[in-house]
């Protein structure tokens, strides 16, 4: 068997202990192309994990779209988490409705009100949750385990994907007919809200082009960090 065989049989033997041995677990999908990796290899084996989405109410058509592919290609509806009304309207009012430009505080505030809220309950009840994450993706994720403690939402986090390089994510993809966002063919590699989101240039980091105004030691939305820290527990050994 070649490498990416072997990853993705022990992807897939990841993804089955996680909803043998801890159900009710869910898998949060960005809608980008390491999640629609993880989405094609619950549905088709037709694991008890169920997929859902953060519709924060800035995102890309192209990554709406990706919704009716799923539905498409698998006969699977992801379910929407989104952000409560008041608290955007709020947010907007006092600040402006793209004030996340100006400081790394209003923008971490709205993504606390457009994702990390509606997070919390999609992960309600919940034993374990899922990610796309990968080491490669960012220096804040290069000590990323597949497997964490989450003590902010107290549960395990799993990131199956989190020894996959770039390239295993485009070939599992190609070789298994899996769609994905468009966006990934016009120069994006990582998406996120279209304000926040833009192509990158040849050479650039994968996620150079999200919250490209920012260091990149900050580029992280609140969905993976506790207390306003960037923290890896490792958990159990797999």
């Amino acid at each position: 068997m070649d490498d990416l065989t072997v990853l993705a049989a022990d992807t897939g033997a990841t993804l089955a202990r996680i909803a043998a041995d801890f159900s009710p677990a869910v898998f949060a999908s960005s809608l980008a192309a390491e999640d629609m990796v993880i989405t094609d290899m619950i549905l088709k084996a037709g694991l008890p994990i169920a997929i859902f989405s953060l519709e924060t109410g800035r995102l890309h058509p192209e990554t709406l779209a990706v919704l009716d592919q799923v539905k498409a290609t698998y006969g699977y509806d992801i379910a929407l988490f989104k952000p409560q009304e008041a608290a955007v309207a709020q947010y907007v009012s006092a600040n402006g409705l793209n004030a996340f430009y100006n400081s790394i505080e209003m923008r971490r505030e709205c993504c606390r009100i457009r994702k990390v809220e509606p997070l919390g309950r999609a992960l309600a009840g919940k034993k374990a949750w899922i990610t796309g994450q990968r080491r490669a993706q960012s220096t804040t994720r290069a000590q990323l385990d597949i497997e964490e403690d989450d003590p902010a939402h107290g549960m395990t986090k799993f990131n199956p994907l989190a020894d996959w390089s770039e390239q295993d994510v485009w070939n599992y993809l190609r070789d298994n007919a899996v769609p994905y966002n468009a966006l990934h063919d016009q120069g994006f590699p990582s998406i996120g809200c279209a304000p926040c989101t833009r192509a990158v240039q040849p050479g650039e980091d994968v996620r150079a082009g999200r919250w490209w105004w920012e260091n990149p030691d900050s580029k992280e939305c609140g969905l993976h960090m506790v207390d306003g820290k960037l923290i890896r527990i490792k958990s159990v050994a797999l």
